[in-house]
């Protein structure tokens, strides 16, 4: 017998039986077979990713009338001594459910790098790929009875949430601006054709399984098939569908893709998603620094802001976490061009729900921008957090499919963020 591919047989067996609408959803649902229950504070996880590096200056980590400030004003928020950068009016009013860590520290200061290290917990590894959050959620938790991808990222960069050695049936399902409808999930054809070239998919399955079931039956294609057409009749998948929403909740997110998809995202992981990455790109700031994160606010404070509340009005907050990051920070020094580059040393992220702590900072920079921050924060240790809020063994020892033995964190929880 050849070799079997699996990705190749089913490319090649829904072609032939001119089942080609089927492909796109199908070979996601390839990737999605599930297991493990654990029991958990929270259950789910919504990462709002901002790609490109949000400078820790203008949005969590203002030094208002210092040098490094370059003239970035703060605000109060309604927790007493917790400042924020000027443009997250709506933000301040919910810090009573938000901790920010303020000392982040990362090797990695490389755009691509410094996203797999902050999706993963890991630095780059040639030796094998690590699975992000999300993954690990949907690998150790609970299945329940979702019909619908339980790993979604939204708007994604251009280096998505992966399964890592877990399997790339745990990589994110990819979805564009929830205003438009979840493609490939709607056949073109009339019913009495689509059954018609399901039989004649199904003889062909059927002629070229023989003498080598086993083979076949190791690349899941059947129950690819199988899944495939259980999403496109759900219910469920009227979870990416925002429009449904009263207007004054839309309008509250924000009338942008982020805004729509931090809404999906609420509606996703109320149908039994486990995690959803919503991705705020332009964060690059080398030049223009303050321009930049000004106009990026008036897209994340509604949509950050509003997803805490609207969490909260549906009993959802506690058992969710929401984790607002990017790769890295920006550098104290503004640049010649107005803009601040890379800065892995020292930069700020949110964290809000999920059973942690709110209200409190975690670490502090130096206001001179000289000095390394205090208290500072591990990126491991931020993944042992979550993971711990999930109630998954972030000690967890696995096997990858060389034999190689790794933990899910090589770091241990914030011990002022999770809850005893």
């Amino acid at each position: 017998m050849e070799p079997l591919n699996r990705r190749q047989f089913f490319r090649n067996t829904a072609a032939l039986a001119g089942a080609t609408w089927l492909t796109p959803v199908s070979q996601w649902l390839a990737r999605a077979d599930e297991k493990a229950p654990h029991r958990a504070t929270a259950n789910s996880v919504i990462v709002l990713w901002m790609a490109g590096g949000p400078s820790q200056l203008e949005t969590f980590d203002p030094h208002p009338n210092t040098n490094i400030a370059g003239g970035t004003t703060a605000i109060k928020t309604a927790t007493k001594d917790i400042q924020l950068a000027k443009g997250f009016e709506r933000l301040a009013e919910e810090m009573a459910s938000v901790s920010i860590i303020r000392s982040m520290m990362s090797k990695e200061g490389d755009h691509e790098r410094g996203t797999y290290a902050l999706k993963t917990g890991f630095r780059p590894d040639p030796t094998v790929i690590y699975p992000a959050l999300g993954a690990i959620a949907c690998h150790e938790l609970a299945i329940g009875k979702t019909e619908i991808p339980r790993h979604v990222s939204i708007l994604s960069s251009q280096w998505p949430a992966r399964g890592g050695y877990l399997g790339d049936k745990y990589d994110a399902f990819l979805m564009d601006d929830p205003a438009n409808p979840v493609p490939d999930t709607k056949s073109f054809l009339p019913a009495a054709q689509e059954q018609k070239r399901l039989e004649s998919l199904n003889i062909l399955d059927r002629a070229f399984s023989r003498g080598r079931e086993k083979r076949v039956d190791e690349t899941l294609h059947r129950e690819t098939i199988q899944g495939a057409l259980r999403m496109m009749s759900s219910e469920q998948l009227k979870a990416f569908d925002v429009s449904s929403e009263p207007r004054e909740l839309r309008t509250s997110y924000g009338d942008t893709p982020f805004g729509r998809g931090c809404l999906a995202a609420r509606r996703l992981i109320q149908a039994g998603v486990r995690c959803v990455e919503v991705t705020l790109s332009g964060w690059d700031s080398h030049v223009n620094n303050h321009t930049i994160c000004s106009n990026n606010l008036k897209i994340l404070d509604p949509a950050f802001s509003t997803l805490i509340r609207d969490l909260r009005e549906k009993g959802l907050l506690e058992k969710t976490m929401v984790l607002c990051m990017g790769e890295f920070g920006r550098t104290p020094v503004i640049n010649p061009a107005g803009g601040r580059d890379h800065w892995p040393t020292g930069f700020s992220l949110a964290l809000a729900g999920g059973g942690i702590r709110g209200g409190q900072v975690i670490g502090q920079t130096d206001p001179e921008g000289k000095h390394p921050p205090a208290d500072p924060v591990k990126v491991g240790d931020l993944h042992a957090t979550v993971l711990s809020a999930l109630g998954i063994d972030y000690k967890k020892v696995n096997e990858t499919p060389i034999g190689r033995t790794i933990r899910f964190s090589e770091g241990e929880p914030i011990p002022q963020l999770v809850k005893s």
